[in-house]
């Protein structure tokens, strides 16, 4: 278990809300014993702030041009973020700047070949058609479902999230749950889950009716493997037969887990060593959670929870991000207090947060957190970090980015 790829954590499992912090004590147990309400105000003026960096550093520092289109590590994320800041302030500059960025992401993106959510032509699209719909611009909102709806699938494509199948699915449900059912018809989602059924048959079998190769691997984790593509056909309406196929796929997961309780990031990879979204138990925690409110058993809560404990003890990583850092993984505890109601996960998030809130910068300008190899992105730098600081004030409606809809 690579401990250098985290801090430990001191903090305690859990403070009530009601208890006060000893006079003495430092800053960060201090933030600890806030109650949500004060703790939020001072989150939400912390992301608004490095919503303003990032703004500035990755899209008028380039004058307006975009180098990186994907919401991933590029432009599109500054945008989903000002979309955020919206939602939380009502502040419509937000979206209008939002707006500013997509338009610059759709000229960019012509030609790239990429289909997804996460890195593609339909990542454009769906945010695209979301703000303006926010906006009151029906016309642009329709241009931009008229161009995702045109989007082809070529017969190679990979099955996985972030360049496949699942990525492309993805956004159109995401278009469907913020514009209307069958925005995207149900017609044409039912042709892309057939093949990514069908493929995963080709490969499954025996106790794994499922499975997926990507460059040669088959992955286990949210980015590349089965817990991300589970996850999504776990949001469209599955055939009988193929959410039994889906129910044992993920109790192959589970089975084949580490007995840390963490997960391998491909199938016969013994290194337990990844706690990060794209790879190991932060990415399957949010499967298996999805998988509790689908399936309503009881094995998937205790799966879930189990990864859970795994994401607290070895989850607050040396990076801030989405993808793999302390921002992404403080949204299994999110996602855990929704389906349980604990307040013990509520805290959880918010004890990672505050980490975040409390030492992240002067840790990074030490050199002791990685900042990223894209800083200020969505997926890899503090635009995640803003991203969940301004989720945290209402935990009921927080979403991990591009995953959870």
């Amino acid at each position: 278990m690579a401990a250098d790829r985290f801090f430990p954590n001191e903090m305690p499992a859990y403070i009530p809300e009601t208890q006060s912090a000893p006079a003495a004590d430092d800053s960060l147990t201090k933030l600890l014993h806030l109650p949500l309400k004060i703790l939020s105000d001072r989150l939400k003026k912390d992301a608004l702030d490095i919503k303003d960096t990032v703004v500035k550093e990755s899209w008028l520092a380039s004058g307006k041009r975009v180098r990186d289109f994907s919401l991933y590590t590029g432009d599109l994320g500054t945008a989903f973020l000002l979309f955020k800041a919206y939602q939380v302030t009502g502040d419509r500059t937000h979206l209008h700047i939002s707006l500013d960025i997509i338009k610059a992401c759709e000229t960019a993106i012509q030609g790239s070949g990429r289909v997804t959510f996460l890195c593609g032509e339909a990542g454009v699209c769906a945010v695209g058609a979301v703000v303006a719909h926010h906006n009151g611009d029906e016309k642009l909102c329709q241009h931009y479902v008229s161009q995702l709806k045109e989007i082809k699938l070529s017969t190679d494509l990979p099955d996985e999230l972030l360049y496949g199948r699942a990525g492309f699915l993805w956004a159109c449900l995401f278009l469907n749950k913020h514009i209307g059912p069958n925005t995207v018809s149900s017609n044409r989602m039912r042709a892309v889950v057939n093949a990514i059924i069908r493929s995963g048959r080709q490969l499954g079998k025996g106790s794994c009716p499922l499975m997926y190769e990507w460059h040669g691997k088959r992955y286990c984790g949210a980015a590349h493997g089965l817990a991300g593509i589970m996850n999504v056909l776990m949001d469209v309406e599955l055939k009988p037969d193929e959410a039994e196929d889906v129910k044992a796929t993920l109790r192959y997961m589970i089975k084949n887990r580490f007995a840390s309780g963490n997960y391998p990031s491909s199938e016969g990879n013994e290194a337990d060593q990844l706690v990060h979204w794209c790879h190991g138990a932060p990415g399957v925690a949010l499967t298996l959670v999805k998988a509790a409110q689908v399936f309503k058993g009881d094995e998937f809560v205790e799966a879930a929870m189990e990864a859970g404990d795994v994401v607290w003890n070895r989850g607050l990583l040396k990076r801030v991000g989405i993808c793999h850092g302390i921002s992404g993984n403080a949204y299994v505890f999110l996602s855990l207090y929704r389906l349980t109601g604990k307040p013990e996960y509520l805290y959880r998030a918010k004890a990672f947060a505050c980490f975040l809130h409390d030492r992240a910068q002067t840790l990074i300008s030490e050199g002791v957190i990685h900042k990223g190899d894209r800083p200020y992105s969505l997926f890899e730098g503090i635009g995640g970090m803003a991203y969940l600081f301004l989720d945290i004030t209402e935990p009921s409606q927080a979403r991990f980015p591009a995953y959870e809809l």
